[in-house]
């Protein structure tokens, strides 16, 4: 005939040994990622607006060609700005969210 006794040892010792596995996924380490961190590396001067070509002050052609030109210039200048600073963003948040995945603990190579 059996005896209980080893039957409820085991049983009580099932929570022991789930308290012991669950402590190695509780107990990774805590990864916080700043979501407005990578807007800092746009330049400061890049804030302000690009000032446009002064006016011509002559009354001639090439005077007024001249002031397309110069327009230009700073409307190039100005979608420059526009699309490097999306970049630099884009690029810093793709780095951050790399970053946060290699740091995450993987359990079997499941996560």
């Amino acid at each position: 005939m059996r005896s209980a006794m080893p039957m409820a040892r085991a049983r009580l010792l099932l929570p022991v040994l789930a308290m012991l596995g669950l402590q190695a996924c509780a107990g990774g380490q805590l990864i916080v990622a700043t979501p407005s961190a990578c807007s800092t590396l746009v330049p400061d001067a890049w804030r302000e607006p690009v000032p446009g070509a002064p006016l011509p002050a002559g009354e001639t052609v090439g005077d007024w060609i001249a002031f397309g030109d110069a327009q230009t210039a700073q409307l190039d200048k100005a979608n420059g700005r526009t699309v490097d600073a999306l970049a630099i963003i884009s690029r810093c948040e793709a780095r951050d969210a790399k970053a946060v995945q290699r740091a995450r603990p993987k359990l079997l190579r499941v996560l």
